[in-house]
């Protein structure tokens, strides 16, 4: 299997988490993403974080009935600091994967990847992929990648969070078992 990996905090996931993975996946013919939410990323702090149950509660249902999409669960079952490296060796100890699976990075985090855990050794074990988040160009990148041609979804997880706070509509940004998810449980301020 053909698999590619895609790490985030998912705070909450949207549309554009969504477009991004199936862009990246179709383009370079991958089988299966996996989103991977965070516990504790190490270079961010988490905005209002309703918890790592909720944010996971989310993406299983925002891919729910889609084959291509799946969620791994490995970051909060470990506990402390996520960091990519070790997620990378516990699915590939555990999955059936043809080759180096792929790695999703998004470019608002070029800048900061070489100061990842170990990130020669994440360039090595993986290919990286670059997606556009926020920049309409490339961003440089001084290890072994390639860069996805994806269109940029200008939505995000803040965006959603601060929308959702201040009363203002926010419903199309979401898949929609998300956004009921965040009505029923009272997320972002929604009490």
């Amino acid at each position: 299997m053909r698999l590619l990996l895609f790490g985030g905090s998912f705070n909450p996931v949207h549309i554009g988490h969504l477009v991004m993975a199936q862009e990246v996946r179709a383009q370079f013919g991958y089988d299966l993403v996996l989103f991977i939410p965070s516990l504790h990323p190490p270079h961010k702090t988490f905005a209002e974080d309703p918890g790592a149950e909720h944010r996971l509660a989310m993406l299983r249902g925002a891919v729910d009935g889609d084959s291509c999409l799946g969620v791994e669960d490995c970051e909060i079952r470990r506990g402390g600091t996520s960091y990519t490296i070790d997620t990378v060796r516990d699915i590939a100890s555990r999955y059936p994967v043809d080759g180096k699976p792929g790695l999703i990075v998004g470019d608002d985090l070029i800048p900061g990847f070489a100061a990842w855990k170990e990130p020669g050794i994440i360039a090595r074990e993986t290919d990286i992929i670059c997606a556009r988040r926020t920049s309409p160009g490339r961003l440089e990148l001084s290890f072994p990648h390639r860069y996805a041609d994806n269109p940029l979804v200008a939505v995000s997880s803040s965006l959603i969070r601060e929308r959702a706070r201040s009363g203002r509509p926010f419903r199309h940004f979401l898949p929609r078992s998300v956004y009921e998810y965040i009505l029923r449980e009272g997320l972002y301020g929604l009490r």
